[in-house]
């Protein structure tokens, strides 16, 4: 059973920037797309980046493009999502998660957040105006 941490929340002036970490246990990590989601008060959680298992494949949201970047380091069993350029409109909760599937990358399908087994804790990120 794969355990998920994340870290790296906290609170930021709009136009600044965080870096998120979710470090995964166990063995196996190198083998599976990640990916990022969040999660507003009152609000469905959404998807927000994914990663294939060696890095070379990514997909954004709409709404991050340009803006976040999720990477990897799968000598650490960690994924990353770095956030340049905050608005108060990303103000969530942000979860990382683990493909159900090892060694298969759907492309913008990695959106769905059927696509994922394993969910980490979340970590708050505020942004304030």
């Amino acid at each position: 059973q794969v355990q998920l941490v994340e870290s790296g929340g906290g609170l930021v002036q709009a136009g600044g920037s965080l870096r998120l970490s979710c470090e995964a246990s166990g063995r196996g990590f190198s083998s599976y797309s990640m990916g990022w989601f969040r999660q507003a008060p009152g609000k469905e959680r959404e998807f927000v980046a994914a990663i294939s298992s060696g890095g070379a494949y990514k997909a954004y949201a709409d709404s991050v493009k340009g803006r976040f970047t999720i990477a990897r380091d799968n000598a650490k069993n960690t994924m990353y999502l770095q956030m340049n350029s905050l608005k108060p409109e990303d103000t969530a909760v942000y979860y990382c998660a683990r493909d159900i599937s090892s060694l298969v990358w759907r492309g913008m399908s990695q959106s769905s957040q059927r696509t994922y087994g394993s969910w980490g804790q979340g970590t708050q990120v505020t942004v304030s105006s």
